[in-house]
């Protein structure tokens, strides 16, 4: 199925553009079975598997995450 989706995103609000984006993911992850899986992603994944399993890395809370990005970002 190729049928041309047209939105008028020059006239959308980021909102409503963030509301498409979400609905598509949602989507997406409901059928992941039949999303390819990217190569380099894989490897990306296992990499970070193994440097969890060897203690090079670990897991931080989402508030962390926030306020590491809102440090980096200038916007904290």
């Amino acid at each position: 199925m190729n049928a041309e989706i047209v939105l008028p995103l020059e006239k959308m609000t980021v909102a409503e553009k963030m509301d498409v984006v979400d609905r598509i993911m949602d989507d997406l992850s409901r059928n992941s079975a039949s999303v390819p899986v990217i190569e380099w992603h894989g490897e990306v994944l296992r990499q970070r598997a193994e440097a969890l399993k060897a203690g090079k890395d670990r897991f931080i809370s989402l508030e962390e995450s926030e306020k590491r990005i809102r440090e980096k970002t200038g916007r904290g």
